[in-house]
């Protein structure tokens, strides 16, 4: 009986303490860095919404009724310029958020990938100049013309399916003004 406290309780209780003091600092440094990292995560959404709506002055959040599934936020731009859109969809190595700046006209001024698991090589050119910059100009009717990349079509598809989102959205939010 001795042997079993000294060889398996013991071990049992220091590891379990360690545990808990490991598991305690980690609650604790994530309680500091969780406003750290929430900050710097509206920075560069801001950052973002100016890059694809680059004539607006500042962006005010919309609440939609009725929003489609992949649009997880919507902000106008104060001057009237246009609209800003988050959507978040699944790809084939998980989520992709992206960002998406129609202009008054309905037309895409710009789309940008914020952030994606896709696969490098392949998914990952959704997120590149080729593909991102087809977007660039076209409207609801026109979006049809963008072309898949060739060996990532879940990738690109969910893209396109967002952007797609992102009009409907737009729509919603222009017949309520």
């Amino acid at each position: 009986m001795k042997y079993a406290f000294r060889d398996i309780i013991k071990p049992v209780i220091v590891l379990v303490c360690i545990c808990l003091v490991v598991t305690a600092l980690l609650a604790y440094i994530n309680q500091i860095t969780s406003p750290i990292i929430s900050e710097a995560e509206k920075k560069a959404t801001q950052e973002a919404m100016s890059q694809v709506l680059t004539d607006a002055d500042s962006f005010e959040e919309v609440k939609i009724d009725d929003c489609p599934e992949m649009v997880s936020e919507a902000y106008r731009a104060a001057n009237g310029t246009g609209y800003v859109f988050i959507l978040i969809t699944k790809g084939y190595g998980g989520d992709m958020k992206l960002i998406c700046g129609i202009k008054s006209d309905g037309t895409i001024e710009q789309c940008k990938t914020l952030s994606h698991n896709e696969t490098s090589g392949l998914g990952s050119k959704t997120a590149e100049d080729p593909y991102k910059s087809q977007y660039c100009g076209k409207n609801e009717d026109t979006l049809n013309q963008v072309n898949a990349i060739t060996g990532a079509t879940i990738s690109s598809t969910a893209y396109k399916n967002a952007i797609e989102e992102a009009f409907e959205a737009y729509n919603i939010v222009k017949e309520a003004e």
